[in-house]
């Protein structure tokens, strides 16, 4: 079985290194950067092709000689890859992230007898799977909320934050507004609101904001309420809110002596080498998923759980092991004939098969990424 992973960058590279653990995998890895994937040629059964994959129909040609695809591209080239993909007939795993409604392919992959999982990450992704496993469980959903963020363990002052993904993403969650359900309406806060002070066990006193990561959950999962919250160290919030309120996060141009230039590239250009994650720091993966609702007479509330930390064996990040494992395990899962749905597929989908969900759940946990859960009557 030949596998291609598309990027190999801080995601990308570990997925390829897991998926190679597969005996009955051969996989490759394509980036416009050699250098990203020489290490991996070196150290691990993983060959390296140098391709530009912003050109569509270069991934096209490039995809036609394998058997399945992992995409893990910028956001911003998501969704014309994932066509090429399905145009090229191959069962995909997609971290990439974009904005584009993925339904806009679904005919397409049905047409090509294509199996393609969107956002198949830990948020969106697992927190998914886990929502919709107990969204089809229960008789009612009445509650949703999940809490989740990527931190460094060491807090350092200013920002006592570091990114494994472009700031420009980032930015995005302080930026974007944040689409809730409340009673049984669809509403739209601003980024940044609303914040509240949560203690989580081994990490200590976070505090929570509103951001936009519900995505498909909006239009899938039938809830009266439903809500998504990023978390940072205690004091993060007011300085995200400085730099916005100030412009500094603004796509409108301004001029700088003679040159148009976007306040929120500037901004990134600052802030990545402070923000950048490097090789050996240890970062974290903080995650809470609560469905409240009834079956029969009973309301129960179901809460699953996650603390996953930077792997010095491997010195893979959890940010990266979280997010790339959900992909590689989901990958597995179609290789084996136990996930076969066609066409798109957000990760809800596979919380309503509960072998499913225990499928994810048991490969996560052989590779040291634990959700535990808890059920109570309320």
């Amino acid at each position: 079985m030949n596998i291609l992973v598309l990027g190999s960058g801080l995601v990308g590279g570990p997925m390829a290194i897991d998926l190679s653990k597969n005996k009955k995998f051969k996989v490759t890895v394509a980036d416009i950067d050699a250098t990203s994937f020489k290490k991996l040629e070196k150290n691990y059964q993983v060959r390296g092709i140098q391709k530009d994959l912003s050109d569509a129909d270069e991934v096209k040609k490039l995809v036609a000689g394998y058997d399945m695809v992992v995409s893990a591209v910028p956001g911003f080239m998501g969704f014309r890859t994932l066509q090429a993909i399905i145009e090229a007939g191959k069962n995909v795993v997609d971290i990439a992230f974009f904005i584009e409604d993925p339904f806009a392919l679904d005919k397409l992959a049905k047409k090509m007898n294509v199996t393609a999982i969107m956002d198949c990450g830990v948020a969106p992704g697992m927190c998914n799977i886990l929502i919709g496993y107990v969204d089809k469980i229960l008789d009612e959903t009445e509650n949703v909320a999940y809490y989740v963020g990527g931190l460094p363990e060491i807090r350092e002052w200013p920002y006592e934050y570091k990114a494994v993904f472009s700031p420009v993403d980032v930015i995005e969650e302080y930026t974007r507004p944040a689409r809730f359900i409340e009673n049984g309406q669809p509403v739209t806060k601003p980024a940044l609101s609303e914040p509240e002070r949560m203690n989580f066990l081994g990490v200590g006193t976070l505090e929570a904001f509103n951001s936009d990561g519900l995505r498909s959950l909006l239009h899938t999962v039938k809830a009266r309420n439903m809500k998504e919250k990023t978390l940072r160290y205690p004091g993060h919030i007011e300085k995200m809110a400085v730099l916005k309120n100030s412009g500094f996060f603004s796509q409108e141009p301004v001029e700088i002596q003679g040159k148009m230039i976007r306040p929120i590239d500037f901004t990134a250009k600052l802030l990545f080498p402070k923000w950048k994650l490097n090789e050996g720091e240890v970062d974290l993966t903080v995650m809470k998923v609560i469905v409240e609702g009834r079956k029969g007479r009973k309301k129960l509330r179901y809460t699953y759980d996650l603390l996953d930390k930077y792997d010095p064996v491997t010195g893979i990040h959890s940010m990266a092991r979280t997010t790339g494992y959900t992909a590689t395990v989901a990958l597995n899962m179609i290789n084996e004939g136990i996930y076969t749905h066609k066409g798109i597929s957000v990760p809800e989908y596979i919380g309503k098969q509960p072998e499913c969900v225990k499928y994810m759940l048991q490969g996560l946990k052989k590779r040291g990424v634990i959700y535990k859960e808890k059920i109570e009557e309320i």
